[in-house]
């Protein structure tokens, strides 16, 4: 595993400790999780898409659970007592899982919806007007205060 030293960085940046964290547990947990596979696709601006392989999976029985900066995925799968079966081959993952996605800020869930196996869950970045760039009128000549330099005045009453 390539491991990332970001300890000279920390030293002279400010407020950027969350993203080193994220970057460091984001490392230690590529290794462990590889279940369910997963596509994650930009289809816009401020526009996501997540989409999770959940084959076998009924929507009962998955949960999402969106947080501040973070969104859960669990699926629980219920194990049916009543049904012994004997598999030859199992190929089809049947266990139940957590997949955790660190998000941006001001990105929320839009929609989710699960269809043909896929889980789709549409992300949408919405920053509010507040934050948003703005554009400031120039205003006339007329209206603008002038600046009187008071020393060059005053050297001129002086000579």
């Amino acid at each position: 595993m390539n491991r990332f030293d970001f300890t000279p960085y920390r030293r002279s940046t400010v407020g950027f400790d969350r993203l080193f964290d994220l970057l460091e547990n984001n490392a230690r947990a590529q290794q462990s999780e590889n279940y369910p596979p997963f596509n994650i696709e930009r289809s816009g601006e401020d526009h996501y898409r997540i989409t999770l392989a959940v084959a076998g999976f009924k929507d009962a029985e998955i949960e999402i659970t969106a947080q501040q900066n973070l969104l859960l995925v669990a699926g629980n799968k219920n194990v049916e007592d009543g049904e012994a079966k004997q598999f030859l081959h199992m190929g089809i993952a049947n266990r139940n899982f957590e997949r955790r996605f660190e998000l941006a800020d001001f990105v929320r869930v839009d929609n989710a919806a699960l269809a043909d196996g896929l889980l789709v869950i549409d992300l949408v970045r919405e920053i509010p007007d507040a934050m948003k760039p703005q554009k400031i009128a120039i205003n006339q000549e007329s209206n603008v205060t002038k600046i009187v330099d008071k020393r060059a005045e005053s050297e001129g009453k002086a000579a």
